[in-house]
């Protein structure tokens, strides 16, 4: 399947899982807004990165918008902004997340409410609201994907915290809900759960330590978890599926 002139959103793009994807996105032809939230120095030499390889092979265009994805009407803003700069979006990563801050939590009163609704509402309120925003466009179109990038602590709890657990599993279920919501209507809804992924910030040890407990013996790499998501955006026949990255830590 072509995807050469297609328009994505991929949220969290200057992190390295969204980096990966942005880059394997581009190299099929797409035009990609990119999202962040702090770190406009990576996003910048993203954008120029991709403008120099394929803005003049493929005439495509790249934006890069901030929002922090805790606030909903900046949320709303990005949606407008990139329906302005290149069209609406068919292909949505819901790719940003957060661990509010807290890490290897042995106890529930570690985490304060506050900081539990605010991981919820970055790592799954603005993933729903992109998803509320775009899906007009995809029914119109006859042709949409959305993907969220989950993780494995979604399926087991993880090591984070039950604020990041929660959240990401909450993701699954909206995953289900949408995707029978919506296969007749030529849009797929799925879900890639990684775990220990190098070149990310949600490493809860280091690379030696972590390694040793992977079947595979060694951390993933972003690029695996973009090859994940570019078959899911590239097929219409899997749907309402969360595939786990993990090394096989996690049989399914």
């Amino acid at each position: 399947m072509s995807l050469k002139g297609r328009i994505a959103l991929v949220t969290g793009a200057s992190g390295g899982i969204g980096t990966a994807i942005c880059r394997l996105l581009a190299s099929q032809g797409c035009s990609i807004a990119l999202h962040y939230n702090s770190d406009q120095d990576g996003s910048d030499r993203l954008w120029e990165e991709l403008e120099e390889m394929y803005s003049s092979q493929y005439g495509s265009k790249f934006v890069a918008h901030q929002a922090d994805m805790g606030d909903y009407n900046q949320v709303r803003k990005l949606h407008e902004h990139v329906v302005n700069a290149l069209g609406p979006p068919t292909i949505l990563i819901n790719n940003a997340g957060s661990t509010g801050g807290h890490s290897r939590v042995t106890s529930v009163d570690s985490v304060p409410l506050d900081d539990f609704e605010k991981t919820w509402r970055i790592n799954c309120g603005s993933a729903y609201l992109l998803t509320q925003l775009c899906m007009p466009a995809m029914e119109s179109e006859g042709w949409g994907r959305v993907i969220f990038i989950s993780s494995a602590a979604g399926f087991t709890g993880g090591v984070v915290g039950p604020h990041y657990a929660s959240s990401k599993a909450a993701l699954h279920g909206l995953i289900h809900w949408l995707a029978g919501a919506y296969a007749k209507k030529g849009v797929t809804v799925n879900g890639v759960a990684p775990a220990l992924i190098e070149e990310t910030k949600m490493l809860p040890g280091s690379s030696a330590e972590l390694s040793s407990k992977i079947p595979v013996g060694r951390l993933g790499r972003p690029e695996e978890v973009a090859e994940t998501v570019l078959w899911m955006v590239k097929t219409s026949y899997v749907t309402n599926k969360v595939i786990g990255v993990d090394g096989g830590m996690f049989p399914q």
